[in-house]
């Protein structure tokens, strides 16, 4: 769980300050003429700010759910990996992350824009149509980028066995065949919807809350539509503590 919190904060909140100040910049340069372009872009940005973040705990995170783990504890598994493997090790699949993630969030804030312009036109503040937006957008994401998500753990747990994407993706092929780049797929969908849900649900609530009193009570919308920069980092914080928190059993199974 202290894995959970410790990378899951402040990743989440880099990611959406970097979301929100991303789309309310290119949003600006393209006046809003092409929004898809400009929110696919906007998650690739942030995703390279949260992945230079959370890489290191996801790391631990995954060293401590292998079966028969020697680690008995979150500081004790960084010591040790540090120790033995050096500060390069909490970075080994920095890239592999990267290449999955950017992708995975194209994917994710594309179609999470694209379910609240038709949920939600107004985008005003509902609370079920951001967490089935959320919900349906991690799904997605999470089912397309399974393959690289494969190569990302064996990159984590194999220790020095694999070193890079293309000798992951080998390594997978030679001991599972194709369909194991496949292996988690369920798993991995039935945890990133309910943590996008949660995650895009608080985000919401918080910045709506924030922006209402900020507004000095008002109903907050033209700042809601407007970004609400100065908040996100704090806010998506929160998101994503919550977010991960309480999908954490369903981690420690995939």
């Amino acid at each position: 769980m202290s894995a959970v919190v410790a990378g899951a904060g402040p990743a989440h909140a880099c990611f959406f300050a970097t979301y929100e100040q991303s789309k309310h910049t290119l949003g600006h340069l393209t006046r809003h003429r092409h929004d898809h372009i400009t929110h696919g872009l906007s998650g690739c940005l942030a995703s390279l700010v949260h992945d230079a973040v959370s890489n290191p705990a996801e790391v631990v995170k995954q060293r401590l759910q292998m079966l028969h783990s020697p680690y008995r504890g979150v500081w004790e598994c960084a010591r040790r990996i540090y120790r033995a493997e050096g500060l390069r090790a909490f970075y080994r699949s920095y890239g592999t992350q990267v290449a999955m993630n950017v992708p995975f969030q194209a994917v994710h804030f594309v179609t999470y824009e694209w379910c609240q312009a038709r949920v939600n036109p107004t985008r005003a503040y509902d609370p079920a149509a951001h967490a089935l937006s959320g919900g349906l957008a991690g799904a997605l994401a999470a089912a397309a980028t399974t393959p690289l998500d494969v190569c990302k753990t064996a990159l984590n747990t194999q220790e020095a066995t694999a070193d890079g994407l293309a000798q992951a993706a080998a390594l997978v092929l030679r001991t599972s065949g194709l369909k194991g780049f496949f292996r988690g797929l369920h798993a991995r969908v039935l945890y990133q919807m309910p943590a996008a849900a949660i995650c895009w649900l608080t985000y919401e609530t918080f910045k709506h809350i924030l922006a209402k009193t900020e507004d000095g009570g008002g109903d907050g919308l033209a700042k809601d539509r407007t970004g609400g920069v100065s908040n996100a980092g704090g806010v998506g914080g929160v998101g994503g503590v919550g977010g991960g928190l309480m999908v954490l059993a369903l981690a420690w199974g995939r």
